[in-house]
């Protein structure tokens, strides 16, 4: 069974207003190192991380977990966790302390300035390089699937955009995220990253911010294009799904099936339309691409990796969390529904609060 963890990004707001808060240097400076918290580019952000994991309920448990400790955290210097991939109330983000993230708002400008947005980030382990790399040469059809699964970003600067996933609109400024071609090899992998860094225009290997990538941290590959989920639930079903994706594509390596040949301009449309429509779709059939609905989408994607999943014992689990997912809508749908309910942006906040550890 290929372990799994999950990295969340939070949004730290105030109680009240539900304006973000820049006090995540506060939070981390009484967190206990168990708690498993991490600071990120902007001071009103959090990162949760979990353990690597097989068992999918023991994730569900710790990405719980990890939730309400933030929360706690948070709580007591007078601010509150929201999962909320971007902030639906106007924002003036401040860089987090560190020379690392001072090089990146000199090199970046704006685009580093501008950067609060809340990611979710999956990693799941493999036996190589070469079989990393086999799997992110067969997953590229399936990411935008996820990120219309998880799109929960409707709002940015007090403005509904019109998409669902905003964020991956703004995380797209950066030099080198989205999709890639397939590499065919770790050993073209590896000089291509070299030669990005080389060219200057990249600070280092860190900001190789493909949506999948080998992590330079962990024996894992790691999948980034994911928004961070509003409901917990959601957030299970995306790893879920990835191992499921990691899984599938490694046995097609090994059975010397090709990676479908799928150039990069198409991939970068249909992560367009996932972060324009989310699960209310339509969006972009993977293999055949073609406009299709986001049910049938996402039930290709799950029949795709359905062989893995009922291996690793999650097959029924993720059916009923895709099934809860498409019924309500995901985040974005949410909190639009809760604004139109209230009127207030602020709500949405709150509600937002409430169902992050709810």
């Amino acid at each position: 069974m290929r372990t799994v963890g999950v990295e969340e990004e939070l949004l730290l707001v105030d109680p009240a207003s539900g304006e973000p808060r820049a006090v995540s240097e506060a939070v981390l400076a009484q967190a206990r190192d168990e708690d498993g918290l991490e600071k990120e580019l902007q001071s009103e952000q959090l990162e949760t991380a979990t353990s690597p994991r097989e068992r999918m309920a023991d994730l569900a448990l710790e990405i719980r977990r990890r939730r309400a400790v933030a929360s706690e955290q948070a709580r007591a210097v007078g601010a509150e966790v929201a999962a909320l991939a971007t902030s639906p109330l106007p924002a003036d983000p401040s860089l987090s302390p560190g020379r690392r993230y001072h090089r990146l708002a000199a090199a970046y400008g704006l685009t580093a300035q501008e950067q609060l947005t809340c990611g979710c980030h999956v990693h799941v382990q493999v036996d190589s390089d070469e079989e990393g790399v086999a799997v992110l040469d067969r997953v590229r059809p399936w990411l935008a699937p996820l990120l219309a699964l998880s799109a929960n970003s409707p709002f940015w600067q007090g403005e509904d955009t019109g998409y669902s996933s905003y964020r991956s609109r703004v995380w797209g400024r950066w030099p080198s995220a989205g999709p890639v071609e397939a590499f065919g090899s770790a050993e073209r992998y590896h000089e291509q990253v070299k030669a990005m860094v080389a060219t200057g225009a990249l600070l280092d290997e860190g900001m190789v911010y493909f949506d999948a990538r080998l992590s330079h941290t962990f024996p894992t590959v790691e999948v980034r294009v994911a928004d961070v989920c509003l409901d917990a639930d959601d957030t299970v079903l995306v790893a879920a799904l990835v191992r499921g994706l990691v899984e599938t594509s490694a046995r097609a390596w090994r059975a010397g099936e090709p990676p479908a040949p799928v150039p990069v301009a198409v991939l970068r449309l249909a992560a367009w339309r996932a972060g324009r429509s989310g699960p209310a779709g339509p969006l972009v059939r993977p293999l055949t691409w073609a406009p299709a609905s986001a049910e049938t989408v996402a039930w290709a994607l799950l029949e795709h990796v359905a062989a893995a999943l009922s291996d690793a014992g999650d097959l029924e689990m993720a059916e009923e969390l895709l099934n809860r997912l498409l019924s309500r809508g995901g985040g974005a749908a949410v909190q639009r529904a809760i604004l139109d309910r209230s009127g207030d942006l602020r709500t949405v906040v709150r509600e937002a609060v409430a169902r992050t550890t709810g």
